[in-house]
């Protein structure tokens, strides 16, 4: 493929959908509606990934590629989350957290495999905002989500993820959160930012998804609300 960064981001597209994928939810028939209609609307990329996958990544994504054409991104929950079919991947850095494996230590386990594929890296600050209950991902990576009411210490995090040469940030309420990250917070991140943002958790409604757009968002990441109701990416457009 062409580079993925910038086809997707550095020309000038906005209010673009992201569909997160976990290879351990649904079936081989829910997979294949569910991307026939991300074939059919806004969707521009897919993400595979999840806290904790137990089954084969590999096999999944090469399925997931027999439905799309879309390039299918890798968002690892761990350095055993990667496989050399998908396009590219998100290399998260949990900058919100204090857990060293998850800001460098995995990446060095998974570094070479990812040389020798010849993918497409995109380095990316993930920031968990508290979304109002202990999510998967809070669980997994054994740090604390930033109040969703401190944005200074969150729009700090991502202005230092920014300086770093980080090439995203994402704003993540976690898998099955109660609440999405605040409207309000995005916007004060983008007010401080100029690289891409992505958010994603709790957007369950196409009214929450075109607050966080109206916000500043580059790109939203639906999941949990597809995997319950997939009709809900014919709301989105």
């Amino acid at each position: 493929m062409t580079n993925i960064y910038s086809s997707l981001f550095s020309s000038g597209k906005s209010r673009q959908i992201a569909l997160l994928l976990d290879p351990d939810k649904g079936n081989e028939l829910s997979l294949s509606k569910t991307l026939e209609l991300a074939n059919q609307t806004r969707v521009s990329m897919i993400l595979v990934g999840g806290s904790l996958i137990s089954g084969d990544i590999n096999s999944f994504v090469l399925r997931v590629k027999e439905h799309t054409a879309l390039p299918v991104i890798l968002f690892p929950g761990s350095a055993f989350q990667f496989t050399s079919h998908a396009d590219a991947i998100l290399l998260l850095s949990l900058i919100s957290g204090r857990n060293p494996e998850l800001l460098i230590g995995s990446h060095v386990q998974v570094a070479m495999r990812i040389k020798q594929s010849g993918m497409e890296v995109i380095p990316t600050g993930y920031i968990l905002v508290d979304g109002g209950a202990v999510t998967s991902v809070q669980y997994m990576s054994n740090t604390m989500p930033i109040p969703s009411d401190k944005p200074d210490i969150v729009v700090a995090t991502a202005l230092a993820g920014q300086q770093l040469g980080l090439k995203l940030i994402y704003l993540e309420a976690g898998s099955g959160a109660k609440n999405s990250v605040p409207a309000e917070l995005v916007r004060q991140v983008r007010s401080q930012i100029s690289i891409p943002l992505i958010v994603g958790g709790g957007l369950r409604s196409a009214r929450q998804v075109d607050a966080v757009f109206a916000a500043g968002a580059d790109m939203v990441v639906v999941g949990n609300s597809v995997e319950n109701n997939p009709a809900i990416l014919e709301e989105l457009g």
